[in-house]
């Protein structure tokens, strides 16, 4: 259910001023409790100056939120309305009562997914360019792997999909099937994570970046995940694994290279230092349908917070790949 009212069966969420400022808007979406009890999602949107059947819905990543202004006001310029979901536990959606971050299904993300999108089509659209980020990226490709006849979604771009874990091959096929199993009956217990410390450091202005974001809703160090967190993920990937089928358009896109600095170095500003490109290359090419691969120089993690002359890189390629599928 949303907060908001419903007029002719159609909901009509409640908008109000997004912390981004002028031109942004949320909602919150609720739902039944889970295992930690009450449960929401934020709707973020942003519209375009004129009237437009298109729309994008983004998903963020692990230890993530919605904050790339950049990237709506690219759509926007290029005539898409901008929803983007802050995930529940997540930035804005989480509750105090809630451990940030935690999942044990990544199905659970399906409910607010799903209800983005019966809005985006109440508020007028009738086509949607379904984009995910990292986490965001492996959920974004199983909805539309799960959803092959959603009416409104017409095309996928994944920017880093996370589908597979970057860590030492013999640990990865031995620990992690027992982590998973672990995590099915003690999935509060923690592990480190192996996250890079630069990540964070090499986006936000105040350290060595150029972005502004909350620092407690992207954190700069996160060194112990869940179990309940890697059961989720691994068991989402296996599905990827072996080869998933897309029925629409899919840009998958990646940096050209992987690096773990131990101190600070320039790779931090000109690598993937979270995921293992080879991995999103060789998965990718599973993917059953018309799946185009883009390899980017130089680019960070979550590619558009790349340098400038980078990210123009992938947004020229992106609005050039929407184009040619008629989007």
């Amino acid at each position: 259910m949303t907060n908001g009212t419903i007029t002719n069966g159609t909901l009509e969420p409640l908008y109000q001023l997004d912390v981004l400022g002028p031109g942004y808007e949320q909602a919150t979406l609720d739902f039944p409790d889970d295992y930690e009890g009450q449960v929401t999602a934020t709707l973020i949107r942003k519209k375009a100056a004129q009237t437009t059947p298109k729309a994008v819905l983004y998903i963020h990543g692990f230890i993530d939120y919605f904050f790339q202004t950049e990237m709506a006001e690219r759509f926007n310029q290029h005539g898409f309305d901008f929803y983007a979901l802050d995930l529940r536990k997540y930035g804005r959606s989480h509750l105090p009562h809630q451990k940030y971050y935690n999942v044990r299904e990544m199905s659970e993300y399906d409910a607010e997914i799903s209800q983005a999108l019966d809005i985006i089509g109440a508020e007028g659209h009738d086509a949607v360019l379904l984009c995910g980020h990292s986490t965001g990226g492996l959920t974004t490709t199983l909805y539309a792997a799960h959803h092959p006849d959603h009416p409104l979604i017409k095309a996928l771009w994944v920017n880093s999909p996370f589908y597979d874990f970057n860590m030492n091959p013999i640990k990865k096929k031995l620990g992690l099937p027992n982590l998973s199993r672990v995590g099915k009956i003690c999935p509060d217990l923690k592990f480190p994570s192996e996250l890079n410390k630069w990540y964070v450091t090499s986006l936000h202005h105040s350290l060595k970046g150029e972005w502004d974001f909350n620092l407690e809703w992207k954190q700069v160090t996160y060194p112990m995940v869940r179990l309940s967190f890697v059961r989720a993920i691994f068991e989402a990937q296996k599905e990827i694994h072996q080869g998933v089928s897309l029925n629409v358009p899919t840009l998958v896109m990646h940096s050209h290279q992987t690096k773990n600095p131990k101190k600070w170095h320039k790779y931090a500003q000109t690598s993937d230092v979270i995921l293992d490109v080879k991995h999103i290359k060789k998965y990718a090419q599973k993917i059953k349908g018309d799946v185009t691969i883009s390899e980017i120089k130089d680019g960070l993690h979550d590619l558009v917070l790349s340098e400038k002359s980078v990210r123009e890189t992938v947004y020229q390629q992106l609005f050039e790949w929407l184009k040619q599928k008629g989007l």
